[in-house]
Parts: C-alpha cells; sequence; structure tokens
C-alpha cells in the first residue's frame, strides 16, 4: 500500500488535485504548444472585424455561399 501525505496548507486551500499520471502526461503535452502572438496589424484588422460584427456588417456563411455560387455561373 502507498501512503500520501498531504501537507494541510494545500489541502486546507483546495490547491491539491489528484489526476492519473497518463492524464497528466497527456495534459504536459499542451504545455509545449506554442501560443500565437498577433502582429500589430493582425490586432488592428481583429478590432475592425470585431467593430464591422457589432454594426451588423457581415456575411452569414449562406449568403457567403450564395454570392459565390452566383459568381460562378456568371
Amino acid at each position: 500500500m502507498t501512503l500520501i501525505t498531504i501537507p494541510k496548507e494545500l489541502a486546507q486551500k483546495g490547491d491539491l488535485a489528484l489526476v492519473p499520471r497518463k492524464e497528466y502526461e497527456e495534459f504536459l503535452k499542451f504545455k509545449k504548444i506554442r501560443e500565437f502572438t498577433p502582429t500589430i496589424a493582425e490586432r488592428k484588422a481583429l478590432a475592425k472585424a470585431r467593430r464591422d460584427f457589432q454594426k451588423g456588417n457581415f456575411l452569414t456563411l449562406e449568403q457567403l455561399d450564395r454570392f459565390l455560387a452566383r459568381r460562378r455561373t456568371s
């Protein structure tokens, strides 16, 4: 039988999680994935896209599909 001692500080704060080793190893793989850091231009484009969306200036996928279908037949 394995005996584990948990410090009272961890047990009282709720800072302790018990996870099976395989799940923990899978989690560690995600830490190796680099995060995407947008450039200044990409941040500006995203801000503009959000403003446009709030104003209702956007196409649904269905509208885009119809638009593209019309262009193919023309």
